[in-house]
């Protein structure tokens, strides 16, 4: 299978380093990132990042994904948003471009380090490397555009169960709030209940 070839090609001391590496970060993931594996192939490791708080970006659920090719670690990890997402260093078909991921890699770093490098630069963009130039331009010159299509995108594609509204409970359909002084009081505000009890004296006289 063509998904399990990077795994094939991979050193077992790799096969181990990395699936090492993966079980660490399932079982104490950094905060904010929640990790998904994929069993039949651990090169090809997704993960969930939250939208950091006081950003464009808070309150949405990013799924993204590493793909480690036959060279690593000697070559760093291919790196890509499934969720869509306005962001300059992020291209419309979600490649994300970070320093570290390129000239900047090392092969000690390791994979939680990439994590949490993707997680920062939802904090801190880099239009110098832009891969959305507009979202680029926008930081820059007009960052109230910026962050208004940036959480528009956000609204729209990122927001995750958590955020969700709950469903209503089936036991009983949920009644209308009531207004301050209650129906009852506003019905009998207007009724006319007493006059009309002194007409029906009056035809009563009448009748005598």
């Amino acid at each position: 299978m063509a998904a399990n070839a990077n795994v094939e090609n991979l050193p077992p001391h790799i096969i181990r380093q990395v699936w090492k590496e993966v079980s660490t970060l399932s079982a104490e993931p950094p905060e904010g990132i929640k990790i998904i594996t994929n069993e039949e192939d651990i090169t090809d490791l997704q993960a969930t990042i939250e939208g950091p708080d006081g950003t464009p970006y808070a309150g949405g659920l990013f799924r993204m994904k590493l793909v480690l090719n036959k060279d690593f670690p000697s070559c760093p990890p291919k790196a890509f948003f499934l969720t869509r997402i306005f962001h300059p260093n992020v291209s419309p078909s979600g490649e994300i471009c970070v320093n570290i991921l390129q000239r900047d890699w090392r092969p000690e770093l390791g994979l939680r380090h990439v994590l949490l490098t993707i997680k920062c630069l939802l904090i801190q963009p880099n239009p110098e490397s832009a891969l959305n130039e507009e979202a680029g331009r926008l930081l820059l010159e007009e960052y109230g555009e910026y962050a208004s299509r940036a959480r528009l995108l956000t609204e729209i594609h990122a927001r995750g169960r958590a955020h969700e509204p709950s469903p209503p409970t089936a036991s009983a359909p949920a009644s209308p709030p009531l207004p301050p002084d209650g129906p009852l009081a506003k019905k009998h505000a207007g009724d006319k209940r007493p006059p009309k009890k002194k007409g029906e004296k009056k035809r009563a006289l009448r009748r005598l």
